[in-house]
């Protein structure tokens, strides 16, 4: 009998609604995507938790730290339906609202051999460190891409 209370105890712990978390103070977004629909997904979803007054803190890797350049190439660039915005361009937003960092990751820029010199306005290289505590800080919730 024992056991039986306990187990039905434990079902209904697990058929109970989960709690709702408070929502995030920042959401770091870790993009490394190829694909422009996706790099522009992420984006569109950064900019709504935006509006929503979550900070943003974006990681550009891999394909998506092109969307940080000044020379980008056309997938970064190339309006996309249906508003005809780019994932550059809407990243860009995202980089001049207050509070909001964009950064590629720390070994993109020598994996091209270039420097930050080719980096937009508002795009920064990441320090690991200073990644990693952002990624782990207790108000942080990510995204990745």
């Amino acid at each position: 009998m024992k056991k039986l209370a306990i187990a039905a105890i434990s079902a209904l712990g697990l058929c109970t609604p989960a709690v709702a978390q408070d929502k995030p103070e920042t959401l770091v977004t870790i993009l490394t995507a190829p694909e422009p629909q996706t790099q522009l997904m992420a984006m569109v979803l950064a900019m709504q938790a935006a509006k929503q007054g979550v900070a943003q803190h974006v990681l550009l890797c891999g394909p998506a730290g092109d969307l940080a350049l000044k020379d980008a190439p056309d997938a970064a660039t190339a309006p996309q339906p249906p508003k005809g915005m780019s994932p550059q361009g809407l990243m860009q937003k995202i980089a001049a609202m207050p509070g909001a960092k964009v950064e590629v990751c720390a070994i993109y820029l020598p994996g091209r051999g270039a420097d930050p010199s080719v980096l937009l306005d508002g795009v920064t290289v990441a320090k690991p460190p200073a990644m990693a505590s952002a990624m782990i800080a207790p108000g942080a919730r990510i995204a990745s891409y």
